[in-house]
C-alpha cells in the first residue's frame, strides 16, 4: 500500500516539532503502524523498527549513565531499566502526543494500551536512527527523557508491595486473578485483576503476568489511597 500525501503530512508534523525531517516517508509511517492495521490494509508494521529502536534506546541511556555518573555496573543497569521500562516509554509518548498518531485496526481502536504506545516510542526512535543517524536520535531521545532522569522519577515503584501494606492496615484479603492470555509466544498479552475482599479494584495489561499484576496493583493503589 502506498500512503496518501495527507497521511505523510500528518506524520511529518510530529517530527517537525523536533526539527527532524524524515526522508523515507513510508518508513516514517511504518513506525506508527500497529499489526492490527497492517493486517487489515496489507502494509508493513512497526515491529522491526521497534526492535531496532529498543537497541538504540539502550545505547543512548547506557552512554548517559556511564558518562554522567560514577555508578557501578549493577547500579547503572537498575537506573537504565527504570527509564526504559514500558511505563516510562508510554509516559514519554503520551507527553509528546505520539499516541495520537498511532494507526490501529478497527478491532484495536478501543484498546490502544500502554504496551502499544511504548512500542511506538521505540519504533519512532528506530526510524530517526535509520534516516537521520545516531546523533539525531540521541538528541531527540535526550530532549524527552533527561528531564525525567534529572527529576529522579521512579517508574519502577513496587505497587504490589505498597498495595499489600495498604490492605494489611485494613486487615483485608488480596488476590490477583488472570482474566485472559492472548497472542503468540513471542508477543503475549496478559490481563490481570486485583481483588480485595471479593471486589475487583484494579486491572492491568502486560507482556508478562508480573507486569500485568504491577499495573493492576497501581490501578488499585490509586483508588485505595484516595
Amino acid at each position: 500500500m502506498i500512503y496518501e500525501s495527507g497521511e505523510r503530512m500528518k506524520f511529518d508534523s510530529f517530527f517537525k516539532k523536533y526539527n527532524i525531517e524524515i526522508k523515507n516517508k513510508n518508513l516514517m509511517i511504518e513506525a506508527f503502524t500497529h499489526s492490527s492495521y497492517s493486517n487489515e490494509y496489507h502494509t508493513k508494521n512497526y515491529e522491526r523498527l521497534e526492535f531496532l529502536g529498543d537497541a538504540v534506546l539502550q545505547l543512548i541511556t547506557s552512554e548517559y549513565f556511564y558518562l554522567n555518573t560514577d555508578l557501578k555496573e549493577g547500579a547503572m543497569s537498575k537506573e537504565r531499566a527504570c527509564f526504559v521500562c514500558e511505563k516510562a516509554l508510554a509516559t514519554y509518548a503520551k507527553e509528546i502526543g505520539l499516541d495520537k498518531y498511532i494507526l490501529v485496526g478497527k478491532g484495536q481502536m478501543k484498546d490502544v494500551n500502554d504496551t502499544i504506545i511504548a512500542d511506538v516510542f521505540e519504533s519512532v526512535l528506530g526510524v530517526i536512527y535509520l534516516d537521520c543517524g545516531f546523533l539525531e536520535a540521541k538528541r531527540y531521545a535526550e530532549e524527552i527523557i533527561l528531564p525525567y532522569i534529572k527529576c529522579d522519577t521512579n517508574f519502577l515503584r513496587d505497587y504490589k508491595s505498597l498495595l499489600q501494606e495498604l490492605v494489611q492496615t485494613d486487615r483485608g484479603s488480596l488476590t490477583y486473578e488472570l482474566i485472559s492470555e492472548s497472542g503468540p509466544s513471542h508477543d503475549k498479552k496478559f490481563v490481570m485483576e486485583v481483588v480485595i475482599d471479593g471486589i475487583v479494584y484494579g486491572r492491568g495489561v502486560g507482556k508478562s503476568k508480573k507486569e500485568a499484576e504491577q499495573k493492576a496493583a497501581f490501578d488499585a493503589y490509586q483508588k485505595r489511597a484516595k
